[in-house]
């Protein structure tokens, strides 16, 4: 453990967690959720899609043992340190990031809270609500959450029925961000 930690010993996943981690950066980044469902395309609108899509694969592994769950602290890992490096290129300097890093780590944790009960209890309001909130927090209506919503559920769904075996090996496939009524 404590040669990982200082990188004396490599990690057997890493090639599993960069696949897993472009295919999720791939997803936020599908053009229709920025063009025509309206989510922010600046540093913040960026993750929260990154978010909750990491938020999605997370809950694919949940309770999964082995290479599963090594591989989702992984993930976690890789998003942390790709959030840091964000902020540092946006200026922030050392004294400043630990604190934005506890403050970005609670909102990535609270919605992973509010995203997950509101997928478990199949309750799409609370879901649509979580993401207007997140993503558009000045809005008092954003009719696009409703389709981020459901594009939110068919992921979840979709992730559901990928087998264990693809996902361990780095293998992931997100339904297209279509807008509702278009061919996905």
């Amino acid at each position: 453990m404590f040669k990982r930690l200082l990188g004396l010993d490599p990690n057997p996943n890493q090639n599993v967690v960069d696949d897993l981690y472009e295919q999720i950066v791939a997803a936020a980044r599908q053009p229709a959720l920025y063009a025509d469902w309206q989510v922010p395309d600046t540093p913040l609108g960026r993750f929260e899609m990154i978010s909750l899509m990491l938020f999605l694969v997370l809950r694919r592994l949940r309770g999964e043992q082995g290479a599963a769950e090594a591989i989702s602290q992984d993930l976690v890992d890789t998003f942390f340190r790709e959030v840091e490096h964000s902020i540092r290129e946006l200026g922030i300097g050392d004294a400043g990031v630990p604190k934005r890093m506890k403050k970005l780590a609670r909102m990535f944790y609270g919605r992973t809270k509010s995203y997950g009960d509101a997928l478990d209890e199949r309750d799409d309001a609370a879901l649509a609500e979580a993401l207007r909130r997140n993503v558009q927090p000045a809005a008092d209506n954003w009719p696009q959450t409703q389709q981020l919503a459901h594009y939110a559920a068919q992921t979840a769904q979709a992730l559901a029925s990928q087998p264990l075996d693809a996902l361990t090996k780095g293998v992931i496939a997100f339904p297209d961000a279509a807008p509702r009524g278009e061919a996905a």
